[in-house]
């Protein structure tokens, strides 16, 4: 079974670039089969990893960045996929 882990935070405002490049540094302590970071308007950036384990395994996830770096809490969604077309 193939689960993705969805990261998504939000930059303060003007502080974009610095959380991209917070995000993009982060080691996990295993490689998934896939890590693609995006951003988006309003800073803010979306890291997505997948991994080969079910959805309820013991994954490595980003943590939490420093709170003067981000105006909320880091939210987090894992997905289970269904189908590749």
């Amino acid at each position: 079974m193939t689960v993705a882990l969805m990261w998504e935070a939000r930059a303060v405002p003007g502080r974009g670039e610095d959380l991209l490049a917070w995000a993009r540094a982060q080691e996990l302590s295993r490689a998934p089969l896939r890590r693609e970071t995006l951003r988006a308007p309003q800073d803010r950036v979306l890291v997505l990893t997948w991994w080969d384990a079910p959805l309820d395994a013991d994954l490595p996830e980003l943590p939490e960045p420093d709170g003067e770096l981000i105006t909320r809490a880091v939210h987090r969604w894992r997905f289970e996929s269904v189908a590749v077309d």
